[in-house]
């Protein structure tokens, strides 16, 4: 055959067969053949447009970025280049990966110290406290900010909550203020878990446990606690604890009182702590700024992701997430 069977017309495929083929035969193929043509022709537009409409979209979500973004910072840009007091937020568990950790709180800390126009800092805090680690690094570097720009004062106010690695933070300031009912202190340190020994008994399952090293699986909630390993856990905690005591004792210094739960890791009233040397005065962040630093200018130099960040970081989860479950890694249940 001289022709392609594949590009002959429904009817000329039909003779080449050897199949008898009729009018209505050749019209009910034809309308067929139209209706596919004309789906496929849909689809094309349909796929065209939602390329259009997507690209649309983004280049309007960069295009309001690029100009909301400068607007949005307008305000804080023009009371920065006016005396004022910087606020740092310490919100929040304190540890890495989230708003109040060390990195976060740190790079905030050297922006408001390196600022010309910065009069004093104020860390608001609400926090239950977290990480010692991320704790003593933030305290390290605002006794070390403090040593180089002595002029610039640091307070910190305690509105909810100024507890365990969050008061950590605010020993390290020259003063400290709180609400009359905020809780502050808890100066202790805890490690808690469970013990499923029984439950693995009455089950009838038995643990096995393969290790190179005599304490490498120590603390396994699934074997019976070791008299010495206990012991030396608790000292630990110990040794963490007196690293906690010697922070707060160097950054308050006479101002402590001598009570014999100061450091049972208890929390306070603000008005407890007031009486007890954990805190100067009873203030909020507005009123130290205008009655003791003198300025009633106050400009937030909290660590934020700007919006091109957060956007970024949105639309890689999404393709992340839209790339995982094309490639089969989809949520337990739904796969």
């Amino acid at each position: 055959m001289s022709e392609d069977r594949w590009t002959q017309s429904p009817m000329q495929a039909r003779e080449s067969a050897g199949m008898p083929g009729t009018v209505e035969d050749a019209k009910a193929w034809k309308l067929l053949e139209g209706s596919l043509q004309a789906s496929i022709i849909e689809q094309r537009r349909a796929r065209r447009w939602g390329i259009f409409f997507k690209s649309l979209t983004f280049l309007y979500l960069f295009g309001a970025i690029a100009l909301f973004s400068p607007l949005a910072n307008l305000d804080s840009r023009q009371a920065m280049s006016k005396p004022h007091v910087a606020l740092i937020e310490v919100r929040g568990m304190i540890a890495q990966g989230q708003e109040a950790s060390a990195d976060n709180l740190v790079t905030a800390l050297r922006r408001a110290f390196e600022n010309e126009q910065t009069r004093a800092v104020i860390l608001r805090i609400n926090s239950p406290g977290g990480s010692p680690v991320q704790a003593g690094y933030v305290y390290d570097e605002i006794r070390r900010l403090r040593g180089l720009h002595p002029d610039i004062k640091v307070h910190a106010v305690i509105t909810d909550l100024g507890a365990s690695g969050a008061y950590y933070i605010a020993a390290a300031a020259d003063s400290i203020y709180a609400d009359k009912a905020s809780l502050v202190g808890s100066i202790g340190v805890t490690a808690a878990g469970f013990g499923f020994v029984g439950t693995l008994d009455k089950l009838g399952i038995e643990r096995r446990t393969y290790t190179a090293g005599e304490h490498k699986a120590f603390l396994d909630p699934f074997q019976p606690e070791k008299p010495d390993e206990r012991e030396f856990w608790q000292s630990v905690l110990q040794t963490t604890h007196q690293q906690f005591i010697d922070q707060v004792v160097q950054g308050r210094g006479d101002r402590l009182k001598e009570h014999p739960d100061m450091f049972s890791g208890l929390v306070w009233s603000g008005e407890q702590a007031l009486e007890l040397g954990l805190v100067d005065g009873l203030a909020s962040s507005s009123t130290v700024a205008r009655d003791v630093v003198g300025v009633d200018n106050l400009v937030d130099f909290s660590y934020r992701e700007s919006p091109l960040e957060r956007f970024a970081r949105q639309l890689g989860t999404s393709v992340g997430n839209t790339l995982a479950l094309h490639l089969g890694f989809g949520a337990p249940g739904l796969r």
